[in-house]
């Protein structure tokens, strides 16, 4: 396959809901205009929960309704919708109602919420355009995985993306949804074995096949951070299938990045420090013979040169996106993330300890967020949606779960470490704020947690002032202003 039939550009995969369909749509749609092939992505991490809410709030603008109406098994779609559908939406204030956590035995209802609102996400944003669609999970929260596909692939989805871990079963289960076959995904849990606890899902279970027939298998791209995972991935003995691309993503781009190297080295503001070994070498990417994308930082014109000239298929970008008009990301920290971005006054941190998956993760230091320590430190501690919980094998042989972020007696009596609850927050409430989904508690509103990469200076070609505003559009002709030639 020739590099013309790849994206130029990909729209990273960001947060929770911060790459919407609305944003995917948008970038895929004005690459169709401008006859570039870019490729718009959808978060699809916990969209089970965001769907769950859109429709407590009363599906603002109808959207999910028009996505339910396209899914293939209505019957489903409507017992779905029943459940969670508020007529003009919950009185402000009210807590939102939560969906049961995703455990290892997955309960009926729960999987049909994850197929129909990972089907919506997709769904909508392939709607009116000719571009790629993919949809992006983290590796590290397996428990949704198999109805999380499921549910993009019966949408139609172009490429699943994912990183944060060794998504080394991920082609097989893609291959085995495509005939329309049960298929199965191990679970990482401390203190077993590796294929000790397996879960498994017969699409047909969920959807009937008569409904849907054998499904296109979709392309998959893992999320690497250095040339030797890849290297891994692209070794037919280590994965269950193919590895169609690479995302090369670097230690500056937003969210989880892989932990370096040498993890006892940090800098004066505790942040990890990466060095020459914690790089992706282009050169030993080539000789994999596979596309592969760089990312992190990649936001300049110039460096898309580059990236070319490195024997790149493109670039993967988020930040530039997760600032512009069609984001998830609410209004007022947007608002407030491009004035600081022009400021040149917006710090982001690399904080080693705040998210439970154990990765760093990196996090924009704002006012009334969870990076405002006065503000985080009056939350109870709480782990009522768990998605970052980890697996472990109990004294009797069972699976359980814990979380670092829940409250430390409750994570201490699971058999956790006090050590490892030190500076941990709840991803899971913050990212859900940050798209204007936050918990109502007796205490309070879950504060928004934003994360963004580490270098904005994009800001100052797109806006004229710190009040300035731009689309996706806006970027892409940015991005592509000076290379005429690929538009043609």
């Amino acid at each position: 396959m020739s590099h013309s039939e790849y994206p130029l550009l990909i729209q990273g995969g960001m947060g929770v809901n911060v790459s919407n369909w609305q944003l995917a749509r948008a970038v895929a749609s004005a690459g169709d205009r401008l006859g570039v092939r870019t490729m718009g992505v959808v978060s699809g991490t916990g969209i089970g929960i965001v769907v769950a809410r859109r429709l407590q709030d009363g599906d603002p603008g109808g959207h999910i309704r028009k996505a339910f109406d396209a899914f293939p098994y209505s019957e489903m779609a409507d017992r779905v919708w029943d459940a969670w559908y508020v007529e003009g939406g919950k009185p402000e204030g009210k807590p939102y109602k939560s969906i049961p956590m995703v455990n290892f035995k997955l309960r009926l209802d729960v999987a049909e919420l994850i197929v129909c609102a990972n089907f919506a996400e997709v769904w909508l944003a392939k709607q009116g355009h000719n571009g790629p669609i993919g949809i992006n999970y983290l590796e590290k929260i397996q428990t949704p995985r198999l109805p999380e596909i499921l549910g993009a692939m019966i949408a139609g989805v172009d490429v699943v993306l994912m990183g944060a871990g060794i998504p080394h079963q991920v082609p097989g289960v893609l291959d085995r949804f495509a005939a329309y076959e049960p298929a199965s995904y191990y679970l990482d849990v401390v203190g077993a074995g590796s294929r000790e606890f397996p879960m498994a899902l017969d699409p047909a279970s969920i959807v009937p096949e008569r409904f849907v027939g054998r499904l296109r298998r979709p392309r998959f791209f893992a999320i690497v951070a250095t040339h030797v995972l890849a290297q891994f991935l692209s070794d037919p003995r280590r994965t269950t299938g193919r590895v169609d691309g690479f995302i090369a993503e670097g230690p500056t781009a937003g969210g989880h990045n892989a932990p370096p190297r040498d993890r006892s080295k940090f800098n004066q503001r505790g942040e990890p420090v990466y060095g020459e070994k914690d790089t992706v070498d282009p050169r030993k990417m080539r000789e994999l013979g596979r596309p592969f994308w760089l990312a992190g930082s990649y936001a300049h014109p110039q460096k898309l040169t580059e990236a070319l000239a490195e024997g790149a298929a493109g670039c993967q970008m988020g930040s530039i996106f997760a600032l512009c008009e069609e984001s998830g990301l609410r209004v007022d920290l947007k608002r407030e993330l491009r004035r600081l971005a022009f400021r040149r006054h917006l710090d982001v941190v690399a904080d080693s300890r705040s998210s439970p998956s154990g990765f760093p993760f990196n996090v924009a230091q704002l006012s009334g967020t969870v990076s405002d320590a006065e503000a985080h430190d009056a939350r109870t501690r709480i782990c009522d949606i768990g998605y970052l919980r980890h697996a472990y094998k109990t004294e009797r042989g069972a699976i359980a779960f814990r979380c670092p972020s829940e409250p430390v007696d409750t994570y201490i009596k699971r058999g956790g470490k006090i050590e490892d609850t030190e500076g941990r927050k709840c991803l899971c409430n913050g990212l859900l704020s940050a798209v204007g989904l936050a918990q109502m508690h007796h205490w309070g509103e879950e504060l928004p947690i934003v994360t963004l990469g580490r270098n904005t200076d994009f800001i100052h070609d797109l806006i004229d002032d710190e009040e300035g505003r731009y689309t996706a559009a806006d970027a892409l002709r940015y991005l592509l202003g000076k290379h005429s030639r690929l538009l043609n």
